[in-house]
């Protein structure tokens, strides 16, 4: 007999909803515009009713929990702490708003720790009781499970593998440190490096050149590298290089089996991950040669969010 669950991402701009199959199968979304809401009860009454809707038109009686993946949620408190990116601002308890809608288990949590809890309950960590999960995208975030459980820390925080800095006063990173992975390896940061190789190379005319500044995505950077562009491998290469550094150094603290690659640079393929694995069999201890995957996470893009915050449930 299935079971059901509600997995909720919550982005800056947009909030998915979908009702995930225990084997999951998401069966149906709804989605409501997050960035118009400045009251945050009116905005969890709304997502709450989303969630009902999702429950009758499906036929669901009953579901076993809600997960929720959120800008710095706090797996321990159940509350979105000072996120920047939401109109509502402070500490919101988001569990026990949720709660007194639909009173089923509520589980709250970060969106990388999220991710890393989908690979495990349904992705490609389903037999592995230790990796490392890093998500690429406008940022850098990361899960870390050890033993078959998150590692969260002290204060709900730890796995922050973004932030661990990389270049000591480096680049300006917005949680206030400098040099920090993030700045390099996130999609913001491909897109940086390619306007600083553009500077200090006035004779490269390819086709970054024709592209604004503001205009210029990581996709377009991977894009470029595939068609063979000098500057755009160049900058994977560089990226690359950073991130298997990265890859290297957080395995010595955690041992992990694998290390899984989720977001829109990853999907560059081979122009970023050659370069990756070749730094990060350079730069791994030697203790831990040849025990460690570097692979691609096999959560299904346009669900992957929905999925990790429904695998949050299992937790």
């Amino acid at each position: 007999m299935n079971t059901y669950s509600i997995g909720i991402d919550i982005g800056g701009t947009n909030t998915d909803i979908g009702l995930v199959r225990d084997d999951g199968h998401v069966m149906a979304k709804k989605n409501i515009p997050t960035n118009k809401y400045f009251d945050a009860d009116i905005y969890v009454s709304d997502f709450c009713e989303q969630i009902k809707l999702l429950m009758q038109e499906n036929n669901i009686e009953a579901i076993d929990g809600i997960g929720i993946a959120a800008p710095v949620g706090n797996y321990y408190t159940g509350c979105i702490e000072n996120a920047s990116n939401l109109n509502f601002k402070g500490v919101i308890d988001l569990l026990r708003m949720t709660k007194s809608y639909i009173d089923v288990p509520v589980v709250v949590s970060n969106d990388a720790n999220a991710a890393a809890y989908g690979e495990l309950v349904y992705g490609g960590a389903k037999d592995m009781k230790h990796f490392i999960m890093f998500t690429l995208g406008t940022g850098v975030g990361s899960g870390v499970v050890v033993d078959g459980k998150l590692v969260l820390g002290k204060t709900g925080g730890a796995g922050e593998l973004g932030h661990a800095i990389l270049i000591p006063e480096g680049r300006q990173c917005g949680c206030g440190n400098k040099g920090c992975l993030e700045t390099y390896c996130s999609a913001t940061g491909i897109c940086r490096t390619a306007l600083e190789m553009m500077e200090n190379m006035p004779e490269y005319d390819g086709a970054l050149r024709k592209v604004a500044p503001e205009e210029l995505t990581s996709k377009m950077v991977g894009d470029a590298a595939k068609y063979g562009d000098p500057l755009a491998i160049k900058v994977f290469e560089k990226t690359g290089y950073l991130l298997g550094i990265a890859m290297a150094n957080a395995v010595t603290f955690s041992g992990p089996e694998a290390i899984f690659l989720f977001g829109g640079p990853v999907k560059a393929g081979d122009v970023l991950l050659e370069p990756a694995r070749k730094s990060f069999e350079e730069h791994l201890c030697f203790i831990f040669k040849d025990t460690v995957d570097i692979r691609i996470s096999e959560l299904p893009d346009n669900d992957a969010a929905i999925l990790g915050a429904a695998a949050l449930t299992k937790a």
